[in-house]
């Protein structure tokens, strides 16, 4: 049997893909054709190019995996990425928002950065990278246009819902969508992980949003979870 790929009955350009051998994975349609980004699979099924999109590498792929309800990275949304890194999650949600849309990545890391910037950014328009530390939105709001409709934060930071919220104060649009890849061994290592998780959704809650979901990203991440909320202001 070949490699099949359907849409995703959710999701908007998120797609699932039949391997060879029967195995299921997530996937996006290449922004870039013929480039992959960290070694994934490329598959070619009816002249259009896909991406394999590994869970165990990027936590939003394991997030719905895992059942997540709400994906709010829909074609044409603007994203503030928060956490970049080398840009392995970014380049997919580049992919799904595609040239309508714009993916503004924040990384503090330099040399996550210089691989973000010549393996990702150099061939996609719709990516935007700036070496800014996440904590000071102030520092780099003058290069983001306008209000965007998602604020996802991937930062190893004690504070991870409060950097959050601070950004989404200056960034994010009338209920528009925060994502929180939650690392709780980076808040506090003494305390349960789901504990954690609810007293970073307090903390979103507090600052006006509406916790829709919190799902564990076990086993694609240990000691995280995704957290998706509204912005009722």
């Amino acid at each position: 049997m070949g490699v099949r790929v359907k849409p995703n009955d959710k999701f908007p350009e998120i797609y699932q893909i039949l391997l060879e051998d029967g195995a299921k994975r997530l996937g996006t349609k290449n922004l870039t054709p013929g480039l992959n980004v960290y070694g994934e699979r490329l598959i070619k099924f009816r002249g259009v190019e896909y991406r394999v999109w590994d869970a165990f590498r990027s936590k939003l792929a394991g997030a719905i995996i895992k059942g997540l309800q709400k994906v709010p990275v829909v074609p044409g949304s603007k994203v503030l990425y928060l956490g970049a890194a080398s840009g392995t999650t970014p380049s997919h949600v580049s992919d799904i928002v595609s040239e309508s849309g714009h993916v503004y990545c924040i990384e503090f890391a330099q040399r996550s950065l210089r691989d973000l910037v010549n393996n990702v950014a150099a061939y996609r328009s719709n990516i935007s990278p700036m070496l800014e530390d996440a904590r000071m939105p102030e520092r780099y709001a003058m290069f983001i246009n306008g209000k965007v409709d998602v604020v996802y934060c991937d930062v190893a930071q004690p504070e991870q819902a409060k950097l959050l919220a601070d950004n989404a104060d200056y960034f994010l649009k009338s209920q528009g969508w925060v994502m929180l890849a939650c690392k709780s061994q980076s808040i506090d290592v003494t305390m349960p992980p789901q504990e954690v998780y609810k007293q970073e959704a307090r903390i979103l809650y507090k600052r006006g949003y509406d916790v829709k979901e919190i799902i564990d990203l076990e086993p694609y991440d240990k000691a995280h979870a995704m957290i998706v909320a509204q912005n009722q202001k």
